[in-house]
């Protein structure tokens, strides 16, 4: 098998790139701007037909031939996004995705019904947090019970363009996972909590089948083939959630290795043999899509925190990356909680951006911009004392974090990243880790390292190449700043937290 076919549906555009394995390099990419719905209570929402749209429009930008020759296809998609759908396929109201905070409300009834927060995390794995699919349901049977009426099959939105793909409905464990749904520990959906989420209906009628990390879903449909210029017939992998197909892109298939990813939402994230249920519920017990499992920390604000003060400051990317690197690590005490879409961890849907500590010296567009940066990574450096929460073996071994999302390319972020988390960052070539990690879904259908991360690793090495001159190695000045730095960010969000609960 030599070109496979990665597909990526994110939050701000759809990608689509074609690796040759056989060639070991990236053949072709397009790519596809999404819009989104947001309203002042919290709703984030997109409407399904436009990833179809895009879809079509990034695999048009990959010359015909390149497409032509396509082995397989793997889907990554933007994890916890409902898709609802009636018995003849229709979508029936727009996708409610993994940042709409809207639905406050509904994971309170739902974790009510099942005997509270701690009993989810117990039995589930994880509580019921607005980010999550399950309050999305209750949210569309309270608010649209005419369309809810009509529901036959919950979709998530890899689920969904695989569905496109195909013609056939599956959900693989990893993005099920994300779901509060799955049972993390057996792999399987939790009879209680379908209850809990709708007590007037079996949803498991709903639920389409969960596929293993070695599955196809289906094959392409012949009509939509001659429409993309694809083969019919072609497998179509899997394929998983953003962060589970970003794990394979990063090589994070196996223990010893960390994972940042820098876009819209930040996440952190390593490889376990075990499952790993934070007590607390932070981290987020998720499977991975290679039949381990993926403790993962998630924050809602990332790149949205520096993208709206660049826009604030009307500055274009090269300025920020200017401004930000001149200015002093710390950003002579400005602190950003960069809470603007609410935010998941710390668990504060109603949070609100602030912008503090400043003073008749300090108040400049460069540190304003910088602690922007900051601030995003402070949410993540938080997680590292999840992890430590009865998982610390899993990043004690740990000697470099993988840096992946679109704000890696920024050598400003780099180096905030490897002086807070005091571990060098590595960069690789393939900045798309998501719609990479997709490729090599597809790439290892059939192969016999499943079921041995170790060995699944190795094979996934041999594609992987790492830009070693844009790496970052942490400076031990800098680091005594960010301890400091830290603490003050920590201590503002603890003053200000009763404001926004």
């Amino acid at each position: 098998m030599s070109r496979l076919l990665g597909i990526d549906v994110g939050t701000q555009s759809l990608k689509a790139l074609v690796y040759d394995s056989e060639q070991r390099e990236v053949a072709a990419t397009g790519s596809s701007e999404l819009q989104l719905i947001s309203r002042a209570d919290g709703t984030r929402e997109q409407l399904a037909e436009w990833w179809i749209e895009a879809l079509h429009s990034a695999l048009a930008q990959i010359p015909e031939a390149v497409r032509s020759s396509v082995k397989a296809i793997g889907v990554s998609g933007q994890q916890h996004g409902f898709v609802p759908l009636a018995s003849d396929g229709t979508v029936l109201a727009p996708v409610k995705l993994w940042c709409d905070t809207a639905t406050v409300s509904e994971c309170e009834e739902i974790s009510a019904r099942f005997g509270g927060d701690q009993r989810c995390i117990d039995s589930v794995g994880n509580p019921i947090l607005p980010g999550y699919t399950a309050s999305k349901i209750t949210w569309l049977k309270n608010h649209h019970p005419d369309r809810y009426a009509k529901l036959a099959t919950i979709l998530l939105p890899h689920d969904y363009v695989n569905y496109y793909l195909t013609g056939d409905l599956a959900m693989e464990c990893g993005d099920a996972s994300g779901t509060g749904l799955l049972d993390i520990r057996s792999r399987d959906w939790h009879p209680e909590m379908l209850a809990a989420v709708d007590p007037d209906r079996n949803l498991s009628d709903c639920l389409p089948p969960l596929v293993g990390a070695a599955d196809t879903v289906g094959t392409l449909r012949a009509p939509l083939a001659g429409q993309l210029g694809l083969p019919a017939g072609t497998p179509v992998a899997c394929g998983g959630g953003d962060n589970m197909m970003a794990a394979i892109g990063t090589g994070n298939v196996t223990e010893g290795r960390l994972t940042m990813s820098l876009g819209t939402s930040g996440t952190l994230f390593a490889y376990a043999d075990a499952p790993c249920v934070d007590p607390v519920g932070e981290l987020a017990a998720f499977c991975a899509s290679t039949g381990g499992w993926l403790p993962l920390l998630c924050t809602m604000n990332c790149t949205v925190a520096s993208e709206l003060a660049r826009s604030l400051l009307n500055m274009d990317l090269d300025t920020m990356e200017s401004a930000a690197g001149g200015a002093a690590p710390g950003a002579d005490g400005v602190v950003v909680l960069p809470f603007y879409n609410g935010e998941r961890t710390p668990n504060l849907p109603n949070g609100k951006g602030c912008i503090l500590g400043l003073n008749g010296d300090n108040m400049t567009s460069a540190n304003i911009v910088r602690a922007s940066m900051e601030a995003a990574v402070f949410g993540l450096r938080a997680g590292l004392e999840a992890f430590a929460r009865g998982h610390d073996t899993l990043v004690d071994g740990i000697d470099e974090i993988r840096l992946t999302g679109g704000a890696a390319g920024s050598a400003v972020w780099r180096q905030i990243v490897a002086d807070n988390f005091r571990r060098p960052v590595r960069l690789p070539v393939s900045q798309e880790g998501a719609a990479m990690g997709a490729a090599l879904n597809a790439m290892l259908l059939g192969s016999a390292s499943h079921g041995d991360s170790r060995a699944l690793a190795a094979e996934i090495d041999e594609h992987l190449e790492f830009d070693d001159e844009a790496g970052a190695v942490p400076d031990p000045e800098t680091q005594a700043v960010y301890d400091q730095q830290f603490h003050t960010y920590n201590t503002w969000l603890e003053e200000l937290r009763p404001q926004f609960e």
